[in-house]
């Protein structure tokens, strides 16, 4: 079997698969990472979740990520990390305005129950007409459906809500 070199598109429960001891080393970057320990994220969140979105979730740059995980394996840490340069919105933008809000949906439950949110998320954005705004509640960072709906052209304006959780807005 080949060994897995951790990058920053390495999905998360692709490394934790091919080494498992580096759940601890993630949570000890990011304690944010705990929610890993839960079995239905990790079955679902993680499968989709690159290492580079999971720093943005964790607040940590990907480059010391990757390198103190490639460390702790006894892979190569000076060799080149190549960096997705995703930016997401977090001021106010021109087009937001609470009376255009059509939809809401709290995906905490989605999450609770082992579903994932980001067809039901895509579909309800959809539909909306082109003055509508659909707010999405999350409880952390959704770096994937961010990718997603920035490579879909669709804009958006992330908010952080008390305790890392975070409210997402919506336009087509």
């Amino acid at each position: 079997m080949q060994e897995l070199i951790i990058t920053p598109k390495t999905k998360v429960a692709e490394m934790l698969d091919a080494y498992p001891q580096l759940e601890e080393t993630l949570i000890e970057i990011a304690p944010q990472f705990k929610k890993l320990k839960n079995p239905i994220l990790r079955k679902t969140i993680a499968r989709v979740t690159s290492l580079s979105q999971a720093a943005i979730v964790g607040g940590v740059k990907v480059e010391e990520m990757v390198s103190k995980l490639r460390a702790e394996i006894g892979q190569n840490t000076t060799a080149a990390i190549e960096t997705e340069n995703t930016t997401y919105n977090l001021e106010k933008p021109d087009w937001y305005n609470e009376s255009s809000i059509a939809d809401t949906l709290d995906t905490r439950e989605m999450l609770n129950a082992g579903e994932h949110p980001v067809h039901e998320v895509l579909s309800s954005i959809k539909k909306l007409e082109d003055n509508e705004i659909l707010k999405v509640i999350f409880p952390f960072i959704p770096a994937p459906l961010l990718d997603k709906t920035i490579s879909l052209q669709y804009k958006h304006w992330l908010v952080e809500i008390d305790g890392g959780e975070y409210t997402l807005y919506f336009k087509k």
